[in-house]
């Protein structure tokens, strides 16, 4: 068992050194791509710091939510030359990175929400199959002439 954990640790020591590599050759290739990446995606980036959970759920939302949002701005920085000039003009407007931060944002209020949402409609689901259970036994002990118990 320890020797599974170890080769799981060792895997994702790979994978990280993997996705530093791969940055790193987008830094040296696409300066103003990674720039402007770095900017918009600084929410997912901030909540990737933050995250002390497994598996990082918090993260991998606002991460996945910002990414989908960035990809129109970044297209557009690609079309117009990959200049610095066009990343700058994309982080200067306002609906760009209201967009994607705004994207980020209810990434991560989803995963604030969903648990709370979860809870209650499991709650009132169980509330309902408990109170036809009570119905269905008041009708069987009034069928078999028993005395109906008093719930607490």
């Amino acid at each position: 068992m320890a020797k599974a954990r170890a080769r799981k640790r060792e895997g994702a020591g790979s994978l990280t050194w993997l996705q530093g590599l791969a940055c790193g050759a987008l830094a040296a290739l696409a300066p103003s791509m990674a720039f402007l990446a770095g900017m918009l995606l600084a929410p997912g980036l901030l909540a990737l710091a933050f995250d002390r959970e497994p598996g990082k759920p918090v993260a991998r939302a606002v991460i996945l939510f910002a990414l989908a949002a960035c990809v129109t701005p970044l297209r557009a920085a690609w079309d117009s030359g990959q200049g610095l000039d066009s990343a700058v003009a994309q982080l200067t407007d306002p609906r760009v990175i209201g967009t994607v931060w705004s994207a980020a944002g209810a990434g991560w209020l989803l995963t604030q929400l969903a648990p709370v949402a979860i809870a209650l409609a499991l709650e009132a689901a169980s509330m309902a199959r408990a109170s036809r259970l009570r119905a269905e036994r008041d009708k069987l002990a009034e069928e078999w002439g028993l005395e109906t118990p008093t719930d607490q």
